[in-house]
């Protein structure tokens, strides 16, 4: 507990306490023998100044009495009297009689009253006139009085400056030795303090005390390594007794042969990833893997060699795969558990079930040999499963244990349905994966319609896969797949070169249109994916202006700055640049202002109940003015009737698609329907 520093506390401000009284104490005391001193010189100077003054006059004085020469008599006092302190002077015969005599007033200063008690108010002086021829005959008496209050301010005056300089020396004195004791003890004290307030009590020698400046030799320098060597001390001491604890605690919380958390520990951080989730609304996976027919190994190997395969096995699922957030433990014997956290949807944890199968079949070299296994896994998930630790746990273990009976190497989910559904899909993953090579893609066009002048203008082209055992597959189905697997880069290449090779076509026929190509988000973050559209389009000699790149909002909201960098490029090359979807994502104006857009897509959501939903129709009169505003062309995708048609050319809509004008259509359909459609304008219009 810290306690406050406070001032009067500080040695310092005891050392100057301290100093300050003893100086000034000495001081004064020095100062007043001074004083006392100069006194004493003083009344010394006073008397001996009388006397050289009576000796001075004394024979004029005599010669005055002995001649009873009163006017003699009165020069010599007055003479006399030419000195500021006399007081009285008088030549007198031995009867008494008055030759000559003077009196002066006392001087009453202010500090007589001080001075008196010291030098007496005045001071009187007695000496009998005689020749040196009658040495025995005396003719009269000199008396002299002085007034001391003259030599009284003198000395109060000089009293006074030796008292106070003696106590400015002294302050003068005690501030310096302050100062001296500040320099070399208080401020190196202060510092050492403030490197033990910063001294971690958990780890105390990662901050050992700073060592003071030229006391490397003193007793502070000795004082502050003694102190680090045992704060050193204290930290190995300490880091002994954590790794103790450390071990006990691994001991009782983890598995002795893997290291992995057991079955109590990996429950802890099962309830903790379950409330994790639960907050952010995401699905967590538990897989419950074992080792397909480990007492055989055992009974193969030997059970060192078991060891080292669940060592192998735990080292390995200790490993986090690319971005997914795993957690292993050991339940005992051949059986591990892994827990999957912040899962979008159950395809990920299909994923991540392979990964662990191939971690399994993964060949084990142990000495000179090489040692097969596979596993089979159990999985269970969060919320659909349950939503306790313990259920969870449970029934990954019961889905393990019946998938292992009907063959292992292989991953069941706990519901059958979802099993089923994530197999198929993997099906129809694996079958993609043979689409582009065997052939089974074809683009179809769907007319874009200049809804003022009533003319085809593009073309947008779409992707269709011709599965050979299920017929065409539904692109929102095929799609999401692809851009989880990667394959969408190569599959939107393919799409590009036949789209750009399909308006050569055109173009050489005299049908000279745009197309537009749909761009995904994995194809926008590839760093060469502005030089590989420019080649495409050099490759087929077709100008910019011709292409039309469509993204989705979201496809480039992950990183703003480097998508509108590319699409920049592209759009400086010449190429058209449109926003697909537009108002399904994030609809900012603060993206709109960036990207080099040309062209907003009413989403056919938006259209479908055109002015049958009155939210519909707001919204996609609001991207017409939005679009009107920024001066951007508005295409409204879906439109299937011609009050859609009308009320959308009313309100300012330039462009427009949908099964009103027609379906996606193969390429020579496309061609004939151009022809046929602009001679019905044609015919219309005569």
């Amino acid at each position: 507990m810290k306690t406050p520093f406070q001032l009067e506390h500080r040695l310092g401000h005891r050392i100057l306490r301290w100093v300050l009284s003893v100086t000034l104490i000495s001081g004064i005391l020095l100062g007043t023998m001074q004083i006392i001193l100069d006194a004493r010189r003083v009344s010394d100077e006073l008397d001996d100044h009388a006397a050289q003054t009576m000796a001075l006059v004394k024979d004029a004085a005599t010669q005055a009495v002995f001649s009873i020469d009163n006017e003699l008599a009165r020069q010599v006092v007055e003479g006399l009297f030419e000195q500021n302190g006399m007081r009285f002077a008088s030549i007198t015969h031995p009867n008494g009689e008055a030759l000559a005599t003077k009196t002066r007033a006392l001087k009453e200063p202010y500090y007589r009253p001080a001075t008196d008690l010291i030098f007496d108010a005045e001071r009187s002086y007695h000496s009998p006139l005689i020749r040196s021829a009658d040495p025995e005959i005396v003719f009269g008496d000199l008396e002299l009085t002085y007034d001391t209050a003259n030599v009284a301010a003198s000395w109060l005056e000089r009293a006074c400056l030796t008292f106070i300089s003696g106590i400015a020396q002294a302050v003068i004195l005690g501030l310096a030795l302050c100062l001296v004791y500040h320099l070399l003890l208080t401020r190196p004290l202060l510092r050492i303090i403030h490197s033990l307030t910063k001294v971690n009590p958990d780890h105390p020698d990662d901050k050992l005390l700073a060592l003071p400046r030229t006391h490397e030799r003193d007793e502070l320098g000795l004082w502050v390594n003694a102190t680090n060597n045992l704060l050193v001390a204290i930290a190995e001491n300490q880091q002994k007794h954590r790794e103790a604890e450390e071990k006990v605690t691994r001991l009782s919380r983890y598995d002795n042969l893997t290291g992995l958390p057991s079955r109590e520990t990996l429950l802890g951080f099962l309830n903790s990833a379950i409330e994790d989730d639960r907050r952010n609304k995401q699905i967590l996976s538990v897989f419950c893997c074992g080792i397909d027919d480990f007492r055989s190994a055992n009974d193969q190997y030997g059970y060192q060699t078991g060891d080292k395969i669940l060592r192998t096995v735990a080292d390995r699922l200790s490993e986090q795969r690319d971005g997914s957030h795993l957690i292993a433990g050991r339940l005992g014997g051949d059986q591990f558990v892994v827990i999957e956290k912040h899962l979008r949807d159950d395809y990920q944890a299909a994923a991540t079930a392979e990964w662990l199968l191939q971690v399994f079949s993964r060949p084990i070299r142990i000495d000179d040999r090489q040692v097969f296994i596979t596993g089979t896994i159990g999985i269970a998930l969060f919320p659909p499963d349950g939503s306790g630790a313990d259920k969870l746990l449970q029934r990954a273990e019961q889905t393990m244990t019946l998938a292992k009976r009907t063959g292992g190497n292989q991953f069941q989910f706990y519901v059958a349905s979802v099993d089923l559904q994530i197999r198929e899909r993997k099906k129809l993953e694996q079958d993609l994966a043979l689409a582009l090579p065997g052939g089974q893609f074809h683009l179809v066009y769907q007319p874009q319609i200049h809804l003022e002048s009533q003319r085809i203008i593009g073309a947008e082209a779409l992707l269709r896969w011709n599965h050979p055992e299920r017929g065409l597959v539904p692109p929102d189905e095929f799609i999401p797949l692809a851009e989880l697997n990667g394959t969408i880069v190569e599959i939107g290449q393919w799409v590009l070169e036949q789209a750009c090779w399909r308006a050569a076509l055109w173009a050489a026929n005299g049908n000279p249109i745009r197309i537009a190509v749909n761009l995904s988000a994995i194809q926008l973050r590839q760093d060469t994916i502005v030089e590989k559209v420019l080649e495409t389009l050099k490759r087929h000699a077709i100008p910019p202006g011709r292409l039309e790149l469509e993204v989705t909002e979201t496809s480039f909201m992950e990183n703003l700055d480097d998508a509108v960098a590319k699409l920049k490029r592209l759009r400086s090359a010449g190429i058209t640049i449109a926003v697909d979807d537009f108002g399904t994502g994030y609809s900012s104006l603060t993206y709109l202002k960036r990207m080099p857009v040309q062209h907003l897509k009413i989403d056919k959501q938006f259209i479908r109940d055109l002015l049958v939903n009155e939210d519909d129709t707001r919204i996609a009169n609001t991207i017409i003015d939005l679009g009107k505003s920024l001066n951007l062309s508005v295409i409204a995708e879906g439109v299937e009737t011609a009050e859609q048609e009308f009320y959308l050319r009313q309100r300012g809509c330039e462009l427009a698609q949908g099964y009103y004008f027609s379906k996606p259509l193969l390429p020579e359909d496309f061609e004939k329907f151009v022809v046929s459609f602009h001679r019905k304008i044609i015919a219309h219009n005569t």
